[in-house]
């Protein structure tokens, strides 16, 4: 399954990961940086926010610590906590991998495939596939703990709010699940499909859908918080938050910025001269946030204004949607290329290139950057020696 038939589903969400109870503790924290904690990537998007941000600042120099092949594609960031890396492929398969050395500590494989990545909670992973069935298998082992079945496909990573489970369906519905047994606790319906992941700020979590809406769900009811913000196109991103405000791309070539309390927008971007087509999420730091477009470019836009700061042309699009790491934004394209650029003005800093085809974004930590292709190679780069 590659990126030219799977463009629609949108990278992974944001996750809530409950405090207690967990292996290693990944502290969802301050939604006004928005940063991820940087020993790990414990979400699909950095943080429960899903900034696609971090404060970790990477060596100038770097090199592929250690590789591991599934052999089959893989769609959909890794996490990274502990010692543990985590991922899955397209076909069914469900890896746990020593941080370390990238050696296999145990696999789950399911007649299926998943394009989402795995979030983990306490003792649990769990992970949505493409006939719309959820998982909870053991961290442990992989033995499988519960599972659930929803009505259409689930592209995005489930989330955690304290002891629920949350996943959005291609059926347009939202569903809340127990996080201990599996059984359903309420179900949210938007009007057309939801191909992104719920992110999470407090107790409300947010949705881009395919009505060409925002929706905002209060947590603890499953009840929309006021009518759903106009998009005025279809969305698959993950919407990002950071603090009040809220950046969602849109299919059509619209980066919007709403103030999500109050149901205001306070921008829209859009290319002057030609349509981009956002089809993956935004990267937001400081007073930063970059998108990457289906025509190519890569744009830093101003939070405040929604003006372009820089622009920065790829040789191909990137299905990933980029990543902000300290002074820098990692962008992993169709056409191989790993590339570092500057965060203050967009030129590149360092690259590295393979013979497939990135589709998935990186995970970033204080010492290391993870990343996964579509011939199912995943590679662990660290600082040189």
């Amino acid at each position: 399954m590659s990126s030219k038939t799977r463009w629609m589903f949108a990278l992974p969400p944001a996750v809530r990961i409950p405090v207690i109870g967990l292996i290693c503790i990944a502290i969802w924290g301050d939604t006004d940086r928005g940063f991820a904690q940087e020993s790990d990537w414990a979400f699909p998007r950095g943080d429960a926010a899903a900034s696609g941000a971090t404060t970790a600042q990477l060596p100038d120099e770097l090199q592929v610590a250690w590789e591991f092949n599934a052999e089959e594609a893989i769609e959909s960031t890794p996490i990274v906590i502990g010692d543990q890396v985590f991922v899955a492929d397209v076909m069914g398969k469900i890896y746990c991998l020593a941080r370390r050395d990238g050696q296999e500590r145990w696999r789950k494989d399911y007649q299926t495939g998943f394009l989402a990545s795995p979030v983990i909670a306490g003792d649990r992973l769990v992970i949505g596939d493409y006939d719309g069935n959820l998982y909870a298998l053991s961290v442990k082992d992989g033995s499988q703990l519960w599972t659930q079945t929803t009505d259409g496909e689930i592209s995005g990573s489930a989330a955690i709010y304290d002891d629920k489970v949350l996943v959005a369906c291609q059926d347009g519905k939202l569903y809340c699940f127990e996080l201990a047994s599996g059984e359903p606790v309420w179900t949210y319906a938007a009007e057309d499909q939801i191909q992104c992941s719920p992110t999470i700020a407090g107790d409300r979590t947010f949705l881009g859908g395919c009505d060409a809406k925002l929706h905002v769900v209060d947590l603890n009811t499953g009840k929309a918080d006021g009518e759903g913000m106009p998009l005025e196109g279809p969305t698959g991103s993950t919407p990002a938050i950071r603090g009040e405000l809220a950046i969602l791309p849109t299919h059509d070539g619209s980066v919007f910025a709403f103030d999500w309390k109050n149901r205001k927008q306070l921008w829209r971007y859009e290319d002057p001269l030609q349509v981009q087509e956002y089809r993956n999420s935004a990267a937001v730091s400081g007073q930063v946030a970059v998108v990457s477009s289906q025509r190519k470019q890569v744009d830093a836009l101003d939070l405040k204004t929604g003006k372009r700061i820089w622009r920065h042309t790829l040789r191909r699009f990137a299905d990933a949607s980029p990543v902000i790491a300290g002074n820098d934004v990692w962008i992993a394209a169709t056409d191989g290329r790993l590339l570092r650029l500057s965060l203050a003005d967009g030129t590149l800093k360092w690259s590295y290139e393979i013979r497939g085809s990135f589709v998935a974004a990186v995970a970033v930590t204080d010492t290391e950057l993870f990343v996964a292709d579509d011939d199912g190679v995943v590679r662990c780069f660290r600082g040189k020696e």
